[in-house]
């Protein structure tokens, strides 16, 4: 066995009646019974939640602190985890709203020149618990083949766990479907946006001269998201999920964004959809929308969403944009989307999956309203669809021509 990895580690799922193995300070409990035993990282304490895989290689401070992980335990199915450390900068909100992970193997000893700390050290801070030691592969095999379960992580330093009742606290989650979580996310109130993106030689700089002002509807917004916004020349007014179309409309934007964000789509369109279609009345006005946004303007025009299988969480997702007729490869993560056989005559598909061929993409016929079901600023990820910024931009630059004449 290599120094660094878990002596506790495990093969597989196995009953709970199975001996814990010695050293054991964390267990992953599904609500069938299965258990996963393993070493604890972070902060002691329980959580359930959904359990659900990501594929990134890269990327895992980003990962967790994306507020569209809200109600989820992330399974890191690339090994090492933990070798860049952690920073103050490359996070996509203050205070992360997934609800543990899980890693294959000990975390790593941070080796680069922007790490101020540890990834344990950093889960300790902000109170996640997480689990190393199990065989990840096991595990994402079975949420593969059986849908993403309901599951308990918890971190006992003594060992000592009670497991069914662990068991019965993943039996009594009531899952994602008919949840709300972009209230638990959102923004406490209005605010001003006009960082850009990360620079190799300047770091982040602020936006000093906008050319447009975008309100963005904050339902889980990433950080990168409004940094990618503002360096297209937006300022960026963040404001509330819950937000009426007369308060968004009252800044006078060029354009509106609907953002990211967790949970389902039907939940929080029971507020957002009105706003929505308030918003559509107002023929010539920009409307962006990416993954919960996406599904939002989508209910807005009358199309359907669902939950799926097991969704798509990773940076290493194919996706073709009918309107270039190329080959994007793409950062996703959602758990829902928008049923294809259910948009409207005027409702045109503008990208799909290469995976499984789903919906990735939409426009309004006719009008400079349009969304995608991915994550276009590459946090972490692939930059390929940094383009659908300057999409919307121009829409922006277009409509105020029309203005001038």
């Amino acid at each position: 066995m290599k120094s660094n990895e878990t002596p506790v580690s495990q093969t597989g799922a196995v009953d709970s009646a199975c001996q814990q193995p010695a050293g054991a300070t964390a267990a992953l409990v599904l609500a069938s019974g299965q258990v996963f035993w393993g070493k604890g990282l972070g902060a002691e304490g329980e959580a359930v939640a959904e359990v659900c895989f990501n594929t990134s290689m890269t990327g895992y401070q980003e990962i967790l602190t994306d507020p569209s992980y809200a109600g989820q335990i992330i399974t890191f199915t690339f090994p090492h985890i933990g070798n860049v450390g952690t920073n103050d900068e490359d996070i996509e909100t203050t205070s992360p709203s997934s609800r543990g992970a899980i890693f294959r193997m000990d975390i790593t000893q941070p080796s680069n020149w922007r790490a101020t700390r540890g990834l344990d050290a950093w889960l300790k801070s902000h109170s996640l618990s997480a689990i190393s030691g199990i065989d990840t592969r096991v595990l994402t095999r079975l949420i593969r083949d059986n849908g993403a379960p309901h599951g308990c992580i918890a971190y006992h330093a003594d060992g000592k766990f009670d497991l069914e009742a662990l068991r019965q606290k993943a039996r009594n989650w009531p899952g994602l479907n008919g949840m709300d979580l972009a209230k638990d996310v959102t923004c406490a109130q209005t605010s001003e946006w006009n960082e850009k993106r990360w620079d190799l030689e300047k770091g982040y700089q602020n936006l000093s001269d906008p050319e447009f002002h975008v309100v963005a509807v904050d339902f889980g917004a990433k950080r990168n998201i409004l940094r990618s916004l503002a360096s297209q020349g937006c300022k960026v007014t963040v404001v509330r999920a819950d937000a009426t179309a007369k308060e968004i409309l009252a800044h006078n934007p060029d354009g509106v964004f609907l953002s990211n964000g967790p949970g389902d789509p039907a939940a929080t369109g029971k507020y957002a959809i009105p706003m929505v279609k308030e918003l559509l009345a107002h023929e010539d006005l920009p409307i962006f929308g990416i993954c919960l946004g996406h599904q939002i303007l989508a209910l807005a025009l009358g199309a359907e969403t669902k939950k799926m299988h097991l969704g798509h969480r990773g940076a290493n997702h194919p996706v073709k944009d009918f309107t270039t007729n190329k080959v994007e490869i793409t950062s996703q993560n959602h758990g829902f989307m928008v049923d294809k056989a259910s948009l409207p005559e005027n409702v045109e598909e503008t990208h799909i999956s290469l995976f499984d061929e789903t919906n990735q993409g939409i426009r309004l016929k006719g009008r400079p309203v349009f969304s995608v079901q991915y994550h276009p600023e590459a946090s972490p990820g692939p930059q390929d669809s940094q383009y659908l910024f300057k999409r919307f931009r121009d829409l922006m630059v277009a409509r105020r021509k029309v203005i001038a004449k």
